[in-house]
């Protein structure tokens, strides 16, 4: 998404700045296949002629008399739901769970009327140091003698059935909802022990922990899987790219504790 974004960038400024996180995070990078990757999704995002709007504003209703004129009711009611300004093209495309071209081209005659524009949105503050506070939902810090239990998954649900069940047995808890900031994450507050769901819409678990392994700090970090694809091919597949464990979903609490303490009894030192 980022080379997408440059691609859309008329002024570009570059500062580099030495730091072991980020100096970390660049040795997971394909470049060949990341440029194709943006290249493929630019022409595409030209050929459906929407290359002067960019997917991460947000669209918002600005005459809703007239929207509502030219929508049936339940079209206008649904646009009126999701098009607060708030939320980039982005975050509709993955709440909508469809392409991000397709759900611009689908306001694109809104646009052209007027009846819709896109605004700008701030940016989220990066997890990059320790000493900025933590996005909602999640945690505190945990204690530098404390024992961290992660949490990446898309949904709220999951997540605040984890928190509820690891919270209530005394440890900390961390849930990340945006895979892509994942590994930032992590590397920032360094759990003892991560619960990763295996589908998500903008990408996967295995991804994450082939990832995950290749860095020296969670090269022996248990990596627990959860997917509600029970089979012997995920386990196999998830086994392959360095997961710990594997935990079918909906999540049962007895099931959870039993793996927190199973693992984290076999990490401690001796």
């Amino acid at each position: 998404m980022m080379l997408f974004d440059l691609t859309q960038t008329l002024q570009v400024t570059c500062e580099l700045k030495k730091q072991n996180v980020l100096d970390t995070r660049l040795v997971l990078i394909d470049a060949e296949q990341v440029i194709a990757e943006a290249k493929t999704q630019w022409q595409a995002w030209q050929a459906a002629k929407v290359a002067d709007r960019s997917p991460d504003k947000a669209p918002q209703i600005v005459q809703p008399e007239q929207l509502q004129q030219r929508t049936s009711p339940q079209i206008y009611q649904t646009l009126t739901q999701l098009l607060d300004g708030e939320h980039t093209l982005r975050d509709l495309a993955v709440r909508m769970k469809r392409d991000v071209l397709m759900v611009t081209r689908s306001l694109l005659p809104y646009l052209q009327l007027g009846l819709i524009k896109l605004t700008e949105v701030g940016d989220l503050p990066a997890p990059l140091t320790p000493s900025q506070p933590a996005s909602p939902g999640s945690a505190a810090p945990a204690p530098a003698n404390g024992e961290l239990i992660a949490c990446i998954d898309d949904s709220p649900s999951i997540c605040h059935s984890l928190e509820r069940i690891v919270s209530g047995a005394g440890y900390q808890f961390l849930g990340i909802s945006d895979p892509l900031r994942a590994i930032a994450v992590l590397l920032v507050r360094k759990p003892n022990l991560i619960f990763l769901d295996l589908v998500m819409p903008s990408t996967n678990g295995y991804e994450i922990c082939a990832q995950l392994r290749k860095l020296t700090l969670f090269r022996d970090t248990p990596i627990v899987i959860l997917t509600g694809n029970d089979g012997i091919i995920d386990r196999v597949r998830a086994k392959m790219v360095g997961s710990t464990d594997f935990v079918s979903k909906p999540v049962k609490s007895e099931v959870v504790l039993s793996i927190i303490r199973k693992y984290l009894k076999q990490s401690s030192p001796s």
